[in-house]
């Protein structure tokens, strides 16, 4: 049996494909590689994947249903794909205000071609990553998974919460089983431009100014890649629909997390403050009880043992990763 993995060459998608092949499964990898992390850092994700020969690549966009089927049909039965991992997204909250309709074509209508895919050749396991952006700002304490999610505060919330909601029809309808896994600030070797901790290691690493929407004071879940790897894999075997948060439980503040970047690259920062952005909630905190329970999973690298790992990976990748923004 395989497992189909899309997003393969994009952040986390790239660890659950490694994670996958490690555990000796034959990963399908797709990707089509026009995501905002930059080609040089997606094929970087991908060159640590070819080196197994049970994985394969396939440079496929969602919204082609077609080339999907390609993958499927004609496969001997004991190559026949068991699982989807859907790490395909357009990322980001602030990237979605200013395209959102990329963003629901992506995250929303992607999955719609998935799960027909799904349908049509009987494979019947869903592993979907989604966001602890779907809580919205009204909950300051852990957020268990049946908090409110129906109010999102940007367009790229809004199209992971119609993913979810897409899922549990066709769970309803046609018996496929399905881990929603809501990640809380992923960051690590070879994570996003975009996000905080990769933005403020290159910064300070280059003797940049660092922005800071807010104080500084408002506190992210902030969660390392392996963990979550490790607990899409738990995932595989849930049965009916399910959804489970992925997070540190272990909230850290933005000035301490810059506090623990300094002192890991050696270099004081340079701080801006700016407006608190209207889709950044106060604090965004993980309940794991769930994942504990269900799972048997807890997080096992504290921040700042993740943080001299993306500092290695980061100082041992500078000639290339400083353009990376």
């Amino acid at each position: 049996m395989s497992v189909l993995v899309t997003g393969c060459a994009g952040f986390i998608g790239s660890n659950v494909a490694k994670r996958l092949l490690e555990t000796g499964r034959t990963v399908l990898g797709v990707d089509c590689l026009c995501g905002r992390d930059g080609l040089p850092l997606q094929q970087w994700r991908l060159d640590t994947l070819k080196p197994y020969r049970r994985f394969s690549f396939h440079c496929i966009d969602l919204s082609d249903l077609d080339a999907l089927k390609s993958l499927a049909e004609g496969q001997r039965e004991e190559d026949r794909i068991s699982a989807v991992f859907n790490l395909a997204a357009r990322a980001g909250v602030r990237g979605s205000m200013q395209d959102p309709k990329s963003y629901l074509e992506v995250n929303t209508l992607g999955v719609l071609n998935l799960v027909e895919f799904c349908r049509e050749f009987d494979i019947d396991r869903f592993i979907q990553a989604s966001t602890s952006s779907v809580y919205g700002a009204e909950i300051i304490g852990p957020i268990a998974e049946d908090a409110q999610s129906s109010r999102p505060l940007s367009p790229y919330a809004a199209s992971k919460k119609a993913a979810e909601t897409l899922l549990y029809s066709y769970h309803h309808l046609y018996n496929l089983n399905v881990s929603v896994l809501r990640f809380f600030t992923v960051y690590g070797p070879a994570g996003r431009p975009d996000m905080s901790v990769f933005r403020f290691i290159r910064n300070i690493a280059e003797s940049e100014p660092i922005t800071v929407y807010g104080d500084g004071t408002q506190k992210r879940d902030f969660t390392y890649v392996n963990d979550v790897a490790r607990g899409a894999l738990e995932a595989m075997d849930i049965q009916g629909y399910v959804t489970v948060n992925l997070g540190n439980d272990r909230p850290v503040d933005l000035n301490r997390l810059i506090r623990i970047i300094e002192d890991a690259v050696g270099r004081e920062a340079r701080i801006e403050y700016q407006e608190m952005h209207p889709a950044d909630p106060p604090v965004r905190w993980a309940d794991i009880s769930r994942a504990k329970s269900l799972l048997k999973w807890v997080p096992t690298v504290d921040i700042e043992e993740g943080i001299r790992r993306t500092v290695d990976w980061y100082m041992e990748h500078r000639e290339w990763a400083k353009f990376l923004k």
